[in-house]
């Protein structure tokens, strides 16, 4: 048995986040260190009017995840594997050790701003609950055209997945389901895990090529390919390449089950990747940092960490 920690995506933002982590020196430390970093005050990046913008939305988003994690493992026993759906894969990597914090709050940085100049308006993602993905991929095929860009951007769990694409395009296709499923606008503003981030993905992928990367300590699945990644270079791959790139989040979660993975412990803010996660661990456990008391979740990843050697 073994256990895997999950860091989530754009779309699980909220207000004060940064405000409402635990009290600790540990996770002030951490944002002491992103502010200089950054060269600003990460704490003004949670407000509303700030929540906005992409680049302080995976921002805050990254420093949750690193902070709460650090509080987490510290005197505790440490997962087998790691991941991160979309932006999440960041802290992900920073745990696995793979990738220094300091150069992802510059690379996070960097990412936001690309994707949000790339589509500052007009475009987005909508989840869709209670369709197979043999009906979506019908629909994408009449909704889709050059003038009404749609993809397919997350597969979730057998019935849920993400569009991503212009206003004009997801609506064509929201309106084509008729009263098949339910459909849900996200609160992410721009058309990530599709062809159109092609461009900023290769930016930003020469920005990594002038950063070092490790390979990772700690097990790390890619939230794109479903696998489990061995070295750097793959890594940095994974990591420039996923803002266009699909999101297998149900093959991942089901590969780090098959792996020996029977604790899911998801890092803030929010509990929607436990929430995707019950139909998979079955015989396993899933529970969320946010609402839970930290002296639990260290015993759980002590128990399992002893039930793996």
């Amino acid at each position: 048995m073994s256990s895997l920690l999950v860091f989530p995506g754009q779309g699980a933002q909220q207000p004060g986040m940064l405000q409402r982590l635990p009290d600790a020196a540990i996770v002030r430390d951490c944002l002491r260190e992103a502010s200089d970093v950054l060269g600003e005050d990460v704490a003004l990046l949670d407000t509303p009017q700030a929540l906005a913008s992409t680049r302080a939305v995976q921002l805050c988003l990254l420093v949750a995840g690193v902070a709460c994690a650090r509080l987490l493992l510290e005197d505790t026993t440490r997962p087998a594997y790691v991941a991160g759906l979309s932006i999440g894969a960041y802290p992900a990597a920073v745990m696995a050790e793979s990738l220094d914090f300091s150069d992802a709050l510059r690379l996070v940085s960097l990412r936001g701003e690309l994707m949000q100049q790339a589509y500052p308006q007009g475009y987005g993602m909508t989840a869709l609950i209670g369709l197979e993905l043999a009906a979506v991929d019908k629909l994408l095929a009449q909704a889709h055209s050059e003038r009404t860009p749609v993809y397919l951007a997350n597969i979730n769990a057998d019935n849920q997945c993400v569009i991503a694409g212009s206003d004009e395009g997801m609506n064509a296709l929201v309106a084509l389901m008729k009263k098949e499923g339910v459909a849900r606008r996200l609160a992410v503003s721009v058309p990530s895990h599709c062809p159109l981030l092609d461009e900023p993905a290769r930016v930003l992928a020469a920005a990594f090529a002038k950063v070092s990367l490790q390979a990772p300590r700690l097990g790390y699945l890619s939230g794109s390919s479903a696998r489990l990644l061995r070295n750097a270079e793959q890594i940095r791959d994974d990591l420039a390449f996923n803002m266009r790139r699909l999101v297998d989040w149900r093959g991942t979660v089901q590969s780090a089950y098959e792996r020996g993975a029977r604790l899911q412990i998801e890092l803030p803010p929010g509990s929607v990747l436990t929430g995707l996660a019950r139909r998979v661990f079955e015989q396993g456990t899933v529970i969320a940092f946010d609402g839970a008391r930290l002296d639990s979740l260290k015993a759980l990843l002590d128990e399992e960490g002893r039930r793996h050697r």
